[in-house]
């Protein structure tokens, strides 16, 4: 059985800056990482992938042998994965025995919850190579400080959630740039828990090209608040590199991944122990009756990632 995480979310929310920090603190935490791109777009990646979609299709030669645009050419391309599935499923072989999977995805949102090549590739991948994967959906945070773009975001994830159907977690990221763009109209609560939404109204009334859909606007927060399935992790998961000085130290014990520390070491472990209940993670290897894995399922994971000494470690 192996585990792993489906990254996906807008473009620009993040999702190639968390596939590295996350790869980099699942290492630090002992597990053997392995993280795929699945995105023809990204030719810049910051980490080391095990599986890289650019040597099966290239987003720049569809473009050019079919004369299509970024959003068609990225809709071909995952058609074509889907296509040659047994390309990826070759290529994942190796790594199921001892790896955690992380997919990085594009970021194009209507490959999740409108188009099924992106679903069915997960679907057929659960199902032939036994995974055990969670929807990690990430938002940018700064569109809290919009009410408009705020709701938007949460059609998009609620759409996203009954698309995928995979368990899911919706993160706001760049949680520290939450205030860069406005002041927020409530606390930070409000935006995770998604509670009344009828609060916003007064807010989106203010903008006159938000009144003009008011109708639009409460049909739409009432479907939200009918199927009250979305809320927010929040993440900062910056990671930068530390010393010269400590790394060489770290060397010297054969601790070859302590070379990097995180800017909010809380966020992140909070989020794996969410993901790791989500998808099972927790339970591997516990023997225990039904009633004591449900206790386990419904209380809180008790994982301490401040056992870790290098995740408060900082260099000035």
């Amino acid at each position: 059985m192996v585990f792993g995480q489906v990254v996906v979310g807008p473009p620009g929310s993040g999702k190639t800056t968390y596939c590295n920090g996350m790869s980099q603190f699942l290492s630090l935490i002992g597990r053997k990482v392995a993280v795929i791109n699945l995105d023809p777009a990204n030719d810049s990646l910051p980490y080391e992938c095990a599986v890289n979609i650019e040597d099966l299709v290239k987003l720049s030669d569809v473009m050019v042998e079919h004369s299509l645009g970024p959003n068609g050419g990225l809709v071909y391309c995952m058609d074509y994965l889907e296509k040659n599935i047994d390309w990826l499923e070759a290529k994942l072989e190796p790594l199921l025995k001892d790896h955690y999977l992380l997919f990085d995805f594009p970021g194009q949102v209507e490959l999740f919850f409108l188009h099924s090549s992106a679903k069915n590739v997960i679907l057929k991948l659960i199902k032939k190579l036994n995974l055990r994967l969670t929807a990690v959906h990430l938002i940018d945070a700064h569109l809290c400080s919009d009410p408009g773009k705020y709701i938007s975001a949460l059609i998009l994830s609620l759409s996203t959630m009954l698309h995928l159907e995979l368990p899911h977690i919706n993160v706001l990221s760049k949680i520290d740039l939450i205030e860069s763009y406005g002041k927020l109209a409530f606390n930070l609560d409000f935006y995770t828990d998604v509670q009344d939404l009828s609060y916003l109204q007064h807010h989106l009334d203010q903008d006159p090209r938000s009144a003009k859909y008011r109708k639009l606007t409460k049909e739409l927060c009432d479907i939200i608040e009918n199927f009250s399935l979305v809320s927010f992790s929040t993440l900062d998961i910056q990671v930068h590199q530390v010393c010269p000085g400590f790394s060489s130290v770290c060397q010297m014990f054969g601790i070859l991944s302590w070379s990097f520390f995180f800017q909010d070491k809380e966020s992140v472990g909070n989020l794996v122990k969410l993901i790791d209940k989500s998808n099972g993670y927790i339970f591997v290897g516990m023997e225990a009756s039904a009633v004591e894995f449900s206790k386990i399922a419904v209380g809180p994971v008790n994982w301490d990632y401040y056992r870790y000494p290098f995740f408060s470690f900082s260099c000035v």
